[in-house]
């Protein structure tokens, strides 16, 4: 396999050195970091993170305080058996997205978060005590136990929390095939296999954080 010294010296010569690639990598979390973070404030990201997915994402960013209202704080809950009327007036609710689909996942995500919190304390510390080695299972626990929370929805939920893991970003697939180093969709259970040994295998020869791995990996390719 291609080392990714190479794909480093190549990121270092289109974004203009080592400090340049520092300033845009994104921040990696501690376990107590992941810990201490509320449950609440985890229901509220992957809310965010549902509604962002095929939309303008600054829009949904620029609405979100209005979201932090409408939805009362997401608290996970209240929200894993809110009665259906709340969902419907919050169908109407213009300080939301009004997208019945996006707005009916909050339920069964709340329940995943409640569940999850019940069996490991909270749910940060699931997150935490799960091994960035596999991603995979992570994602596709997620998948079955929450709703759309399928495709790259996880991915970017994760990175949004600093957690360690990749994003099989346009850009990082594309390098990725370009290298014989991935062949199969990158939304298949074996597309995602074969890009966590890809990153399994740098991470063993380089130290460096996964996300880290994945950004630098994006910078290899021109600007599009």
């Amino acid at each position: 396999m291609i080392q990714f010294s190479d794909f480093y010296q190549r990121a270092r010569e289109r974004k203009g050195g080592d400090s340049a690639i520092a300033d845009h990598l994104p921040h990696v979390a501690s376990a107590s970091e992941l810990k201490s973070r509320a449950d609440d404030r985890y229901l509220s990201d992957l809310t965010r993170c549902v509604f962002r997915a095929g939309f303008v994402w600054r829009i949904i960013d620029n609405k979100w305080t209005g979201f932090e209202e409408a939805f009362s704080g997401f608290i996970p809950r209240y929200w894993q058996q809110a009665p259906p009327e709340r969902l419907e007036a919050l169908a109407s609710d213009a300080r939301v997205v009004r997208n019945m689909q996006k707005i009916s996942t909050v339920p069964r995500n709340a329940r995943m978060i409640v569940e999850a919190s019940e069996s490991h304390g909270s749910f940060g510390k699931f997150l935490a005590d799960w091994p960035s080695n596999d991603q995979v299972g992570l994602l596709l626990w997620l998948k079955k136990n929450g709703e759309r929370l399928g495709g790259a929805t996880s991915q970017y939920f994760l990175r949004m929390q600093g957690w360690d893991g990749f994003i099989l970003s346009f850009d990082v697939v594309t390098a990725l095939t370009n290298h014989n180093l991935m062949d199969a969709s990158p939304t298949s259970k074996k597309g995602l296999d074969q890009a966590q040994a890809v990153f399994n295998q740098w991470h063993e020869e380089t130290g460096l954080p996964y996300s880290h791995l994945s950004r630098i990996l994006s910078f290899t390719l021109d600007a599009r």
